[in-house]
């Protein structure tokens, strides 16, 4: 499996988060609404469903036109936005709950995972078993690890792990190596 490909055709994606993809290139709104637009979504509005492959191809677009660089803007965007739960007050129960509310906005299908495991007082890995390019996980992932880091840590640490496989690669996932 790669990035940019569906696991499945019927998989689905909510209005909200296709409107992240706005949120994450500020100052080009038009032009987020113009690719998504020219990939199959006009006009998305928060409460419909949307075909993935469609958000899947606008994310291709996005990197072809614009760089890789944005991908990591609209993954940031997403935790930043977002309405978190009282019991997420902390990276090690923001961390596995990415993963929760990743199955909560697709649905019709394998969509795949964001699996967590605990590395030590302050580290983390995620293993992104998903079709979503690499830079979007890495930025979704580091948003999140920042909004909840403990008060007594500066900067938060999200490193692809070279020494396992990548979805650019034709790899089934991608794994985070999170430091705090």
């Amino acid at each position: 499996m790669a990035q940019f490909k569906a696991f499945a055709p019927g998989v689905e994606v909510n209005g909200e988060s296709v409107l992240s993809v706005v949120a994450g290139v500020p100052g080009s709104e038009t032009m987020a609404k113009q690719i998504l637009a020219s990939c199959g979504i006009a006009d998305p509005q928060p409460g419909k469903w949307y075909p993935q492959q469609a958000w899947l191809d606008a994310f291709k677009t996005l990197a072809d036109e614009v760089g890789p660089r944005t991908l990591l803007n609209i993954g940031k965007a997403i935790p930043e936005n977002a309405q978190w739960p009282p019991t997420v007050n902390s990276i090690d129960t923001a961390l596995p709950s990415i993963n929760m509310a990743y199955h909560m906005n697709h649905r019709g299908g394998d969509i795949g995972t964001y699996g967590y495991q605990k590395t030590g007082d302050r580290g983390a890995k995620m293993v992104c078993r998903n079709p979503y390019p690499c830079q979007f996980d890495q930025g979704i992932i580091m948003s999140a690890a920042k909004r909840f880091k403990p008060a007594d840590v500066v900067a938060v640490n999200v490193t692809h792990d070279e020494s396992a496989p990548c979805r650019a690669k034709g790899g089934d996932s991608c794994t985070y190596l999170v430091a705090w």
